[in-house]
């Protein structure tokens, strides 16, 4: 019994050490878990939402640094290569923070897409890559506009934003003609209101390209059509590097877009106030319009119908007139002609060889000093128009749906500039497009140089030197002088794409 009760004190003891210890184990664990857990909160939940924050402003752009002291500028996922192959700048396309949106941030390693920036019910910024040739900023709220020093002041907003408006952000020589506007916050009282307004305003820029027929509208005209044609007229153009010969000559369209006086911004002295701004207009495509990116749905249709509007165009659709004494019911072909490069060296024959067709034909030549209400008219009126590609084509936007546009594309591998700029804009227009493409015995190009020189046997040799050595050679030093025998198959396939075609072969 001795034994047996020595035994049970034992084990009591043995059983009181282990009991002890489990509770010191267990109380060790506790105090890690609630140290762990209570670690990171007494740092308070700042670091964790700056670093949500720079994730979004981050998470879809890469970031290039040019100089130390410069700002970091947000560049698009596509490099600069990708962007040369899918359009033709006048200039060489260049990548560096001579404008684009730019913000000083940390640099961020994230992959995943995500905004990068949002817009909250107190009508914070919004500055985002709108197009792959554009920046878009826009807020709402308390808005102060100061022309003279480009600079918006926003309350509510939390950083500094810049922005260059216009459409051409990664080409430095563009930019170099375009002022750049600064959105920062606005505190305390701010500048005094000396003008108010319930619109919406547009700062917009017409340095750049402007006065090169294709610019205005690819770069200016069109992205504005997108970016304004929502507010349904309550919106302001402030227009930046303002030139007032440009801005006349197509009043029409600003007029057409907004029921508000435009304004030379830089040079105007005013506090203007706003309930909400946008800075950059947006590029969707080349002379084009993206009705799925568009808030009210507007295409190209619409923005054609808006020209219509604006110059007095009548015909909406190419149709022979039901008067059959009207000479109007022969189709009317439109030749678009040059004189200093490009042009058309047998014009003349050209157009008595149409005639003999049955066209009626019209001779153009467009240039900055043509009033475009009155170009806009006879362009118009044509059921065919025809020219060598430049500038010139992109009165295309005035014919009517159905029409048909005949591009002449010069020697030298140039049908990726041709598609680009009126072959592929042309669908979206409703209009049927025919390339007549230039050959070797059609080009003044053979009268300049040897028979084996590059230029002739080789253009691609010459693309590869760039675009400098690419348009001195082949769009500035070549005329032509097409086959009129080919050129006859061309006019004659135009015509039975049209109404008045067919309804000849009808009456046959």
């Amino acid at each position: 019994m001795k034994s047996t009760r020595n035994l049970s004190r034992g084990d009591g003891r043995r059983l009181g050490n282990a009991s002890l210890i489990a509770f010191m184990l267990a109380s060790l664990v506790l105090l890690s878990v609630i140290r762990t857990r209570l670690s990171p909160m007494e740092k308070t939940g700042d670091a964790i939402k700056a670093e949500e924050r720079h994730g979004m402003i981050k998470g879809s752009v890469k970031m290039e640094v040019a100089h130390q002291d410069q700002d970091v500028v947000l560049t698009p996922d596509s490099t600069a290569e990708e962007e040369e192959e899918e359009e033709a700048p006048p200039k060489p396309a260049d990548t560096s923070t001579g404008g684009g949106v730019s913000v000083r941030v940390p640099v961020s390693t994230s992959t995943t897409p995500v905004p990068v920036a949002v817009i909250d019910r107190q009508g914070k910024p919004v500055c985002y890559e709108s197009g792959r040739r554009s920046d878009t900023c826009e807020a709402a709220g308390d808005v102060r506009v100061q022309g003279r020093s480009q600079t918006i002041q926003v309350r509510p907003l939390d950083r500094e934003w810049k922005v260059k408006p216009y459409c051409r952000k990664q080409d430095a020589y563009a930019l170099s003609h375009v002022k750049e506007w600064t959105l920062r916050p606005l505190s305390g009282g701010g500048p005094h209101c000396t003008v108010n307004s319930s619109a919406t305003a547009f700062v917009l820029s017409t340095g750049g390209f402007t006065g090169n027929l294709f610019h205005d509208y690819t770069d200016v005209l069109v992205p504005a059509f997108i970016t304004a044609h929502r507010f349904g007229g309550e919106v302001q153009f402030l227009v930046s590097s303002f030139k007032s010969w440009w801005t006349n000559r197509y009043l029409e369209i600003f007029q057409q877009l907004s029921r508000h006086e435009v304004i030379d911004i830089d040079n105007d002295d005013e506090v203007r106030c706003y309930g909400g701004v946008v800075v950059g207009p947006t590029f969707h495509k080349e002379l084009g319009v993206d009705a799925s990116k568009t808030p009210t749905g507007a295409s190209m249709v619409d923005f054609r119908a808006m020209l219509r509007g604006a110059f007095g165009l009548s015909r909406a659709a190419a149709e022979p007139s039901g008067d059959r004494w009207d000479i109007r019911r022969r189709p009317r072909l439109l030749i678009i002609s040059r004189k200093n490069s490009r042009a058309f060296l047998n014009e003349r024959a050209m157009a008595d060889m149409a005639m003999s067709l049955g066209y009626d034909v019209r001779v153009g030549e467009p240039d900055t000093n043509t009033e475009v209400s009155r170009f806009a008219r006879l362009v118009n009126s044509a059921d065919v128009m025809v020219g060598v590609h430049g500038a010139g084509l992109t009165n295309m936007l005035f014919l009517p749906a159905g029409a048909v546009l005949i591009q002449v594309i010069p020697y030298g591998g140039l049908e990726w500039l041709a598609r680009g700029t009126f072959e592929e804009p042309s669908k979206d227009m409703q209009l049927h497009y025919i390339g007549y493409k230039i050959q070797l015995d059609e080009t003044t190009l053979s009268e300049q140089y040897p028979k084996d020189h590059p230029v002739l046997t080789d253009p691609l040799s010459i693309h590869k030197q760039g675009w400098e050595a690419l348009k001195t050679v082949y769009l500035e030093k070549q005329n032509v002088r097409p086959h009129l025998g080919r050129l006859k198959l061309t006019f004659l396939e135009a015509l039975k794409l049209l109404p008045h075609g067919r309804q000849a072969k009808a009456n046959n």
